[in-house]
C-alpha cells in the first residue's frame, strides 16, 4: 500500500544523517511517492504533460523537497499521522507554486487546443482543480452576509464560476487591462455570481433560514421570552416532529439536534465538525426546516 511505502520512506529519511547524499536520495524518492496521489499535473492517457503542466510539476517537486528537508525532523508523528502531514505539505507546496502566472499559462494552453477534444477537456479539468488548490479564489461581499447565508451562496457561486471558466475560456484576454491577471478575470465573474445567487434567494426564504437566529435580535424583554419559548418547544418536541425531520440517511442530524446546538451557541463550523456534514448541507437543511415549521413556531409563541 502507498501509505505503508510513505511511512517506510519517511522513517528511513529520519534515521539518516543530515545533509548526506543518502538522505537526499531518500527524500527525492519520498517526494515522488507523495506526488503519486496528486490531483493536478496528471497527463491524459497516451499523452505526456503539457508545457505548462511540466513547469508546474517541476516546481512543485522542488518546493516539496525543500519543505520536507526543512520540516521532517521537527514533525511529531504522535500529533498527526504521517499520511495526513504529508498531504498538508503537498498542498502547501502546490499552493506556493500555483501563482497567477502558472494559472494563466495553463489557460493559454487550453485556448490553443481545438474545441471538443479530449486534451482540451482534460486540461480544463486540470485548470479547475488548480484554481481551487491555489487558494486564489476571492470571497467577495462576505461582510454583507450572515456567515451561514454566505457559505450557502458562495459554494453555489464557485460552482457556477468554474463552469463559466470551462465554457468561456476563449473569452479570457491576457492582454486586456494593466495587470492582465488570470485570477482577476475569474474573481470578477465570481463577484458577479455572488450577487446573482443572492438575488435567487427570495426574502421569505432568507427569513426562514434566519428565523431562529433573529429571535436573538428582538428588542428586550420580548427576545428572552420568545427565545425561551421557542427553545422549550423544540426541546419538548411534543409531536415528535422536530426529531423526525432529518438529513437523508442521518437520523442523528435532525432538526431538533441542530437547532438546539445553535441555541447553545455552537457555530455552523462546530456542528459540521461534530456531525461530519458540510456547512452548506446543514444550513440548507436548516433553511428548509425553518420554513416548514414556521407556522408551528408562530402558533406556539403567540400570546
Amino acid at each position: 500500500m502507498m501509505s505503508d511505502r510513505l511511512e517506510q520512506l519517511f522513517f528511513k529519511a529520519r534515521q539518516q544523517e543530515l545533509e548526506t547524499q543518502e538522505r537526499q536520495l531518500t527524500l527525492i524518492e519520498l517526494v515522488e511517492e507523495i506526488l503519486r496521489s496528486r490531483t493536478i499535473c496528471r497527463p491524459l492517457v497516451g499523452n505526456s504533460l503539457s508545457q505548462a503542466q511540466q513547469q508546474i510539476y517541476a516546481q512543485v517537486k522542488t518546493q516539496l523537497l525543500s519543505k520536507l528537508s526543512e520540516q521532517i525532523d521537527s514533525y511529531n508523528p504522535t500529533q498527526i499521522s504521517v499520511k495526513s502531514w504529508m498531504t498538508e505539505i503537498r498542498l502547501l507546496a502546490i499552493r506556493t507554486v500555483l501563482n497567477d502566472e502558472h494559472l494563466k499559462q495553463l489557460a493559454l494552453e487550453i485556448q490553443q487546443q481545438p474545441p471538443q477534444t479530449k486534451l482540451r477537456r482534460h486540461l480544463l479539468g486540470e485548470l479547475v482543480e488548480a484554481i481551487q488548490l491555489s487558494g486564489r479564489l476571492g470571497h467577495p461581499h462576505r461582510e454583507k452576509f450572515v456567515p451561514e447565508f454566505y457559505d450557502l451562496i458562495y459554494e453555489e457561486a464557485v460552482v457556477r464560476t468554474l463552469t463559466y471558466v470551462c465554457k468561456n475560456i476563449d473569452l479570457y484576454d491576457a492582454e486586456r487591462g494593466q495587470k492582465q491577471k488570470f485570477m482577476n478575470w475569474v474573481n470578477f465573474r465570481l463577484d458577479r455570481l455572488i450577487i446573482e445567487c443572492r438575488r435567487e434567494f427570495s426574502e421569505p426564504m432568507m427569513e426562514d433560514l434566519a428565523s431562529l437566529d433573529q429571535l436573538e435580535n428582538l428588542p428586550q424583554p420580548e427576545s428572552d421570552s420568545l427565545l425561551e419559548q421557542t427553545r422549550e418547544y423544540i426541546v419538548s418536541d411534543p409531536d415528535n416532529i422536530f426529531e423526525k425531520e432529518h438529513i437523508r440517511n442521518r437520523p442523528d442530524a435532525n432538526f431538533r439536534a441542530i437547532a438546539l446546538a445553535r441555541f447553545n451557541g455552537q457555530s455552523w463550523e462546530e456542528i459540521s465538525a461534530d456531525l461530519d456534514i458540510k456547512v452548506p448541507t446543514l444550513s440548507g437543511f436548516f433553511q428548509k426546516s425553518c420554513s416548514k415549521f414556521r407556522a408551528k413556531f408562530r402558533e406556539y409563541t403567540s400570546p
